[in-house]
């Protein structure tokens, strides 16, 4: 490139109701009430607020690292998320934040993922759950996950 100028971006107006995410985090997942894995997740604005970023890593081994790249599109109000973690998986999900509710979803056929998750009143925890299901109409939990705000 010949112009060494920086790009500058502005923010996209459909990520600013994602402030509520942005600050670090610490992560407590269970199943059927019973801890299995913790760890910290970061949420920032990246280019100036054109993409919202999120990295995760957990106290575990066992556990992925992942990073997310979150943008949306303004005229449908909705979210997409690519996904990647430290196993080498990359996944696309679609995103919904409204009234405090946040809604993940991927419909690939065999292997259908969702979460719903709900802030807390004063916006420092969020509580969720991830559910699968391989053919949409039965559905089970895979976890219970619950984000507390650190900073």
């Amino acid at each position: 490139m010949a112009d060494e100028t920086p790009l500058t971006f502005q923010q996209n107006p459909i990520l600013k109701r994602l402030a509520a995410f942005v600050g670090t985090w610490q992560w407590e997942a269970s199943i059927d009430g019973q801890p299995f894995g913790r760890g910290r997740t970061v949420w920032a604005w990246l280019e100036g607020g054109a993409f919202l970023i999120e990295h995760s890593d957990a106290e575990q081994p066992e556990f992925p690292a992942g990073t997310t790249v979150i943008s949306g599109d303004d005229t449908l109000g909705t979210y997409c998320m690519l996904q990647s973690d430290s196993r080498g998986i990359s996944r696309i999900y679609q995103m919904r934040l409204d009234d405090g509710i946040w809604q993940l979803w991927r419909d690939e056929p065999g292997f259908l993922q969702r979460f719903t998750g709900t802030f807390s009143d004063d916006g420092r925890s969020i509580s969720g759950r991830h559910e699968r299901s391989d053919d949409g109409s039965q559905w089970e939990t895979e976890f219970d996950i619950k984000y507390t705000r650190i900073d």
